[in-house]
């Protein structure tokens, strides 16, 4: 995929070179790095997933707890008792696993909370790219930081409406 991303890349470096417009490529993590804001909400991020795992990793314990004391007692134990038990048990494990979830899942809280955290500052950052594209007269500028992103592009530049018309899908 990388291979592809790069000939891609290379490919549109000829084309813009060809007609001689400018390029350019910044390094996001780098500028990120540099940007006490971003170290700030790393480490406020950093504090809140070591708290929450902790939460969740004790959860995780009293359930083996629960579970280690209820097979040593199940010999003893009456079968309305040890449904009793089991049911608990699967109970806690299924609000632990939901809480993971809640916190750590795709859409969880970690990750609200760093879109909120960290996207104000990539905004800036991409406020101050379009800025020096517009003032530089960059057609392009690439962003090198984990694969090769176009994080700017001139419009006057863009063929998409083109490709579609010739593929009959505009007129």
């Amino acid at each position: 995929m990388k291979k592809i991303a790069l000939f891609t890349a290379v490919l549109l470096l000829a084309a813009f070179s060809t007609f001689g417009q400018r390029f350019a490529y910044i390094d996001s993590e780098y500028i990120m790095e540099n940007i006490p804001e971003y170290q700030a909400a790393q480490m406020e991020l950093e504090e809140i997933s070591v708290r929450w795992q902790n939460e969740i990793e004790e959860k995780f314990a009293e359930i083996d707890r629960l579970y280690r004391e209820y097979q040593a007692e199940a010999p003893l134990l009456p079968e309305e008792i040890k449904r009793q038990r089991e049911e608990t048990i699967i109970e806690k494990e299924r609000e632990a696993k939901e809480l993971q979830m809640q916190r750590f899942g795709q859409d969880g809280e970690l990750f609200r909370k760093r879109q909120e955290l960290i996207s104000p500052i990539q905004d800036q950052i991409y406020e101050a790219v379009e800025d020096i594209a517009t003032r530089g007269n960059y057609a392009v500028i690439f962003d090198k930081s984990g694969g090769i992103t176009m994080l700017y592009t001139d419009l006057r530049y863009d063929l998409s409406d083109e490709v579609l018309q010739r593929m009959g899908y505009r007129q």
